[in-house]
């Protein structure tokens, strides 16, 4: 058991520089016993911050300290009890944290996992992306059985997969940026299939799903987002209107529009698919916002944030008013890569680069004028 007092947050150790060679000739899962270990302690969280937009409107944040230092936790994701799952490339865990009492608890992987992104599936099994370039997979951790069964790349240009997502029939697709494709899962059959984009050096950056079952992909190292057919693996790109444009991450809206954050100038933008046509809206932050993290809530708000600036901010955009409507303060001040967003509690939960994982209430007494 891992035990550790409260700490101030910290920005933690370069994340280890790990390359293993190992083959990747069998594709068949791979089952590893896994070593675990429990923080059984409450960690005071950080006082929430309360910076209002001019708007008038702000949201309570509250953020818990990781209690592993230099392990530089990345992404969250809750589970059907309410415990915010995420994972350390740099320390190759999954922990989770209760929310409640404010415990942690940690389940070690194999030395030199990498593990960048994760998903819970309807079972309560974590599923994670390995991105050690030498044995890049990815992984299932059955939580009940503390088990590990790798699926490893079909190809050895597939080096770090990341950004998993869950679609509609359970299947998993991630994004390889520096393969330059998308890949999915299907993780009834363990069939892994990989499709490379139009454009050269695209680094898809980021994935979602649409309505009709279809991934949407964020072609960070260009002006344009693309769409997957998963009948045929066919790719249909679509150009933003600015060429400097650099799309970090998307999010899909309940009328199946595209929404995205152009990280290299500080634009939140709309694609509406069925037009081809776009719509762009500069940050308050101006053009050195660069606004990372993105998703969704119930009622169709946008939620980003500005990682450019100190504290990084988490911002509200309402669509159907085209106004931002919140701009709160992350105590931390760490840069937030991803966001995930649970409806039933309308909570936004998040990791920084602070060693923070931090929850931001959106329910309607939060935001009220």
């Amino acid at each position: 058991m891992d035990s550790a007092a409260p700490k101030p947050p910290s920005e933690g150790g370069s994340p280890a520089d790990i390359e293993r060679r190992r083959s990747q000739k069998d594709l068949a899962p791979r089952e590893r016993l896994l070593g675990h270990v429990a923080a059984a302690v409450l960690l005071g969280a950080l006082p929430s911050s309360a910076v209002s937009a001019d708007e008038g409107q702000s949201v309570r944040i509250t953020e818990w300290v990781v209690p592993w230092q230099h392990t530089r936790p990345r992404d969250a994701y809750v589970d059907g009890a309410r415990r915010v799952w995420f994972t350390s490339p740099s320390s190759d865990y999954v922990a989770y944290l209760d929310p409640f009492s404010g415990k942690f608890k940690r389940f070690r992987l194999e030395s030199g996992t990498e593990p960048r992104s994760l998903v819970v599936d309807g079972q309560g099994d974590i599923w994670y992306a390995g991105g050690n370039r030498a044995q890049a997979h990815i992984g299932k951790f059955d939580r009940r059985r503390e088990l590990v069964f790798q699926f490893p790349m079909p190809n050895p240009v597939a080096q770090d997969p990341h950004s998993l997502t869950l679609d509609e029939r359970g299947n998993i697709w991630f994004a390889i940026q520096g393969g330059n494709s998308v890949g999915r899962l299907d993780t009834r059959s363990g069939q892994l299939d990989l499709v490379e984009l139009p454009t050269s050096s695209a680094r898809p950056s980021d994935i979602a799903i649409d309505g009709k079952n279809r991934p949407w992909i964020a072609e960070y190292a260009t002006n344009k987002l693309a769409v997957l057919d998963p009948s045929s693996m066919s790719i249909r790109e679509f150009v933003l209107p600015r060429s400097t444009a650099r799309p970090r991450r998307l999010c899909v809206s309940s009328a199946d529009h595209i929404w995205y954050v152009d990280y290299a100038e500080g634009y939140v933008g709309r694609l509406r698919p069925e037009r081809g046509t776009f719509q762009e809206w500069p940050v308050p932050g101006g053009r050195s916002a660069r606004p990372y993290a993105l998703a969704r809530d119930a009622r169709d708000r946008i939620w980003f944030v500005e990682t450019g600036l100190r504290p990084s901010r988490l911002v509200g955009f309402d669509p159907r008013r085209e106004q931002f409507f919140s701009i709160t303060g992350i105590a931390s001040g760490g840069t937030v890569r991803d966001m995930y967003y649970h409806e039933p509690s309308e909570e936004m939960w998040f990791v920084t680069d602070a060693r923070t994982l931090g929850r931001a209430e959106l329910g309607r007494d939060s935001t009220a004028r």
